[in-house]
């Protein structure tokens, strides 16, 4: 198991039981004492959980997004998969509001070199996107979330109302076909709804993982979504319920 993915495991493990031992965790991941014990101390670094002998408890409530810093290393060759997948979905000419988030983080990478009109809904993909010679950034008004940096609030949401784009790229926290795509900021799922409410076109963009997930927030049903884009790993049952709501369903 790779590191990123076993952190994971452990974080998730931890949020779920809110403590466990090393020993305990060593059987779960497959992995030594050693290496538990190392990355505990990762973890604990990270603010994810705090350290007893023998042992940890997670400082994540069960309804609580993990640390950016953590989402952005896993699952890195998956990402990249799902936004080469999305960047072939849209034409030369078209106007696309990019969400925050990790994955669309690698989708605004993989539209860099294309002649499109581009906003997005993050600092860091604004900084991606910055001096590409062919495409036309525009920035939208907002708050930055701290780590995050995905931007929130009134004027995020008028500068999407100003505007018609032609697709929406959307992440998700969890996107279960009964409950729909939701996430784990209110303020963050408010804007999501703004940029599907301004587009011709809505694609989602999700892990495998995050298509058994129902997280707090509410954004839309999974009838809103035109597409919805993840991993070879998303389990068959979700991905025919999807389909069922009339989604078109790429797995790649």
């Amino acid at each position: 198991m790779a590191s990123t993915d076993r952190l994971r495991q452990i974080t998730d493990a931890l949020r779920d039981s809110e403590q466990l031992t090393v020993a305990e965790l060593a059987a779960l991941t497959g992995a030594s004492d050693m290496t538990i014990r190392r990355d505990l101390e990762v973890l604990a670094e990270q603010g994810l959980l705090e350290r007893f002998r023998g042992g940890a408890r997670s400082l994540l409530l069960r309804g609580e997004e993990p640390p950016y810093a953590v989402r952005a290393q896993e699952g890195q060759d998956a990402k990249r998969r799902i936004a080469a997948e999305v960047a072939s979905l849209i034409a030369d000419g078209e106007s696309v509001v990019v969400d925050s988030g990790t994955t669309c983080l690698e989708v605004a990478r993989a539209i860099k070199e294309r002649r499109v009109t581009v906003m997005p809904l993050s600092l860091h993909a604004a900084n991606a996107l910055t001096g590409a010679p062919q495409l036309t950034l525009l920035l939208p008004g907002g708050q930055p979330r701290p780590g995050e940096l995905a931007l929130t609030g009134p004027l995020t949401e008028a500068s999407l109302a100003a505007l018609r784009f032609d697709t929406a790229v959307i992440g998700c926290c969890g996107l279960a076909p009964a409950d729909g795509l939701t996430a784990y900021d209110l303020a963050d799922a408010a804007v999501k709804r703004a940029a599907i409410a301004s587009s011709r076109r809505v694609i989602a963009v999700a892990e495998g993982a995050k298509l058994t997930r129902t997280a707090l927030a509410f954004v839309a049903p999974a009838a809103a979504l035109h597409a919805v884009v993840t991993d070879d790993s998303a389990p068959g049952a979700e991905l025919a319920a999807l389909t069922r709501e009339g989604v078109t369903v790429r797995a790649v």
